[in-house]
C-alpha cells in the first residue's frame, strides 16, 4: 500500500492525473533504474490493491427511526469504491492509457465489477469503465465463419418485414381492420368523430391552441376561433372580483407578491380557461410598477408553457400598450423586454402581432415599443418569419392571443399609418432580410399609399430605405415603384428615383 501512496497523490491532486501517473509508473519500474522489480508482479499488485474487498455497514437513509433500526446490513465493496468518485474515474482513465502494463483478464473483471454491480455508480465512472472494458475486450469475429449465412439468407429477407409474433396473435383473435393491427372495425369507428360539412368554405381553418390559450386567427382578414369552455363557476367569479379590488387598492410589494400568488393558484385551479379568469380580474389595472411582479411570479416554473407565457403577456401587458399615446414609461417597457427576451413565441403571438393589428394603426409610441422589441429580444430570421407571416395572408400560420373584452380594439386587417412604414424601416435597419413574397406584398401596399403619403418624409425615408435594402427583389416592381415615387413631393424623391433607375 504505502508503495503506491506517490500514485494515489497524483491521482487526488493533480490537473493532469493521466499524464503524471504514467510518468511516474514509467520512472519507478525502470528496468535500469530498479532491476529487482518486475513490471507485471508491480502492476498486478496495484489491480490487487484495488480489487481488494472492504466490508462496511450500510445505512437506510429512508429510515427516520434509531441508528440501531436504520442499520440496513452489512456489504462489501472493492476498495476503489472507497475513494471519491472523481479518483475513482481517473483510476479507470489512466487504466485504460496504460492498459498494455497490465493484465487484460484482471482489467476486464475490475470493469465488469464497477459496471453491473448492484450500487449506484456515478455517471463518470462508470463512462470510465466502459471504455476500459471496451479497449480491454477482444474482438474475435471468427465465430461468424461457423454460420451457414447462404443457406438461411432467402429465410432472413423472407421475415424480415413480417410483424412481431405478439401482434399476429393479437390479431387473429380480433376482427381487425389491418393484419398487423390490433384493433377492430368497431373500436375504430367509435374512435373517428363524425363531421359534417355543406362545402369547404364553411369549414373552420385550424388554429394553433395550447391547453389554456385562445388563439385568434391573424392576417390581411383573420378569422376569429372561439374555443368553447366551461362556464365559469360562481365560486371562481366572486374569488376573481375580489382579486380584481386587491389590484386596483395595492399599498406595497409585499402585498403585491401574495396578491400575484392567489392569482396564479386560481388561474392553476382552472387551466383550461385561464385566459378567461384573467380577463376577471383584470391584471392590466395593476400599476406599473407592479408589472415586473406579476410578470416574474405568475410563471412559477411554467417557463416552457406557450399557453400560460401568452396569456401573462396579453393580459398584463398588451392592454397598456393598446392605449398608449405618450412615451411608454420605463419601469413598463424594460419588463416586457426582459420577459419577451426568454419567452419569443409568446412575445410574437401575445404582443407583437396585436399591437400591429391594432384598429386606429400604430402610433409613434407603439412603434418605439415593437422596434425595441424586435432589436432586444428576437433574432432576425424570427422577425423575417413574423413579417412573413403578418403580411401574406397565411392563414392556417397567423394566430394571436387576446382577451376578449380587447378584441374591438384590433382590426381585421393592416391599418397603414407612417408609423408602420417608419417600423419597417427600422427593421430593414435591424439587417432582416425578407422573403420575396413579403416584400412583394410590401410593394402592393407602398403602391396603395403612395398617394395618400406623398408628401410624409416618414414615407420617403422608408421608400429610400426600401429600395436600398431590397434592390435585388425590387427589380419585377421598378417601373410600377417608379410611377409610385414620382407621384410623391419630397426632397428625397429624385435619391429614390435614382436609387430605383441603378437596380
Amino acid at each position: 500500500m504505502d508503495s503506491w501512496l506517490p500514485l494515489l497523490d497524483i491521482f487526488m491532486n493533480s490537473l493532469s492525473p493521466e499524464t503524471e501517473a504514467s510518468l511516474w509508473l514509467q520512472s519507478s519500474f525502470n528496468s535500469s533504474s530498479n532491476p529487482s522489480i518486475s513490471i507485471s508482479t508491480s502492476t498486478a499488485s496495484f489491480i490487487s490493491l484495488l480489487n481488494q474487498p472492504i466490508e462496511s455497514v450500510v445505512i437506510d437513509s429512508s429510515s427516520s427511526s434509531s441508528l440501531s433500526s436504520s442499520i440496513h446490513g452489512k456489504r462489501r465493496f472493492m476498495w476503489l469504491q472507497t475513494l471519491p468518485d472523481v479518483v475513482q474515474a481517473r483510476i479507470l482513465s489512466f487504466l485504460t492509457y496504460e492498459h498494455a502494463k497490465f493484465n487484460k483478464q484482471d482489467l476486464s473483471k475490475l470493469a465488469r465489477d464497477m459496471l453491473f454491480d448492484a450500487t449506484e455508480v456515478n455517471f463518470w465512472v462508470k463512462k470510465a469503465a466502459h471504455q476500459l472494458l471496451d479497449v480491454v475486450s477482444d474482438s474475435n469475429y471468427k465465430w461468424v465463419s461457423c454460420l451457414n449465412l447462404d443457406s438461411e439468407e432467402k429465410e432472413f429477407e423472407g421475415n424480415f418485414g413480417e410483424a412481431p409474433k405478439w401482434l399476429k396473435d393479437v390479431a387473429s383473435a380480433n376482427d381487425s381492420i389491418l393484419p398487423w393491427l390490433p384493433i377492430s372495425v368497431d373500436e375504430l369507428n367509435m374512435k373517428i368523430p363524425h363531421t359534417q360539412c355543406e362545402n369547404d368554405e364553411d369549414m373552420v381553418m385550424e388554429v394553433e391552441e395550447s391547453e389554456d390559450g385562445n388563439c385568434e386567427s391573424v392576417g390581411t382578414q383573420p378569422k376569429l376561433v372561439h374555443r368553447e369552455i366551461d362556464p365559469i363557476d360562481h365560486e371562481t367569479e366572486e374569488s376573481a372580483a375580489c382579486l380584481q379590488m386587491r389590484i386596483k387598492n395595492l399599498e406595497s410589494s409585499l402585498k403585491a407578491v401574495e396578491l400575484v400568488d392567489d392569482i396564479r393558484q386560481l388561474c392553476l385551479k382552472r387551466k383550461v380557461d385561464s385566459l378567461t379568469v384573467l380577463g376577471l380580474i383584470e391584471p392590466w389595472n395593476a400599476d406599473d410598477e407592479v408589472v415586473p411582479i406579476l410578470l416574474s411570479r405568475l410563471l412559477d416554473g411554467n417557463e416552457q408553457d406557450f399557453g400560460w407565457t401568452s396569456n401573462i403577456l396579453c393580459s398584463v401587458v398588451l392592454p397598456k400598450f393598446l392605449i398608449l399615446e405618450k412615451p411608454a414609461p420605463r419601469v413598463l417597457v424594460t419588463a416586457t423586454i426582459e420577459y419577451c427576451k426568454v419567452h419569443h413565441k409568446a412575445a410574437v403571438y401575445a404582443l407583437l402581432f396585436p399591437l400591429i393589428l391594432r384598429k386606429e394603426g400604430i402610433n409613434n409610441p407603439i412603434c418605439d415599443v415593437i422596434t425595441r422589441i424586435v432589436k432586444e429580444c428576437l433574432h432576425p430570421a424570427q422577425v423575417s418569419a413574423f413579417c412573413q407571416k403578418l403580411l401574406c395572408e397565411e392563414e392556417d400560420e397567423n394566430n394571436y392571443v387576446c382577451l376578449p373584452c380587447h378584441q374591438s380594439l384590433l382590426s381585421r386587417e393592416l391599418v397603414w399609418t407612417e408609423p408602420l412604414f417608419n417600423l419597417f424601416q427600422n427593421i430593414f435597419n435591424h439587417n432582416v432580410h425578407l422573403t420575396q413574397d413579403s416584400v412583394d406584398q410590401l410593394v402592393s401596399h407602398t403602391l396603395e399609399s403612395s398617394r395618400r403619403f406623398s408628401k410624409s418624409l416618414k414615407f420617403a425615408n422608408f421608400l429610400l430605405c426600401f429600395v436600398g435594402k431590397c434592390g435585388p427583389m425590387l427589380k419585377v416592381h421598378k417601373a410600377a415603384l417608379s410611377e409610385a415615387v414620382g407621384s410623391t413631393s419630397s426632397f428625397l424623391t429624385k435619391s429614390i428615383l435614382s436609387k430605383l433607375a441603378s437596380i
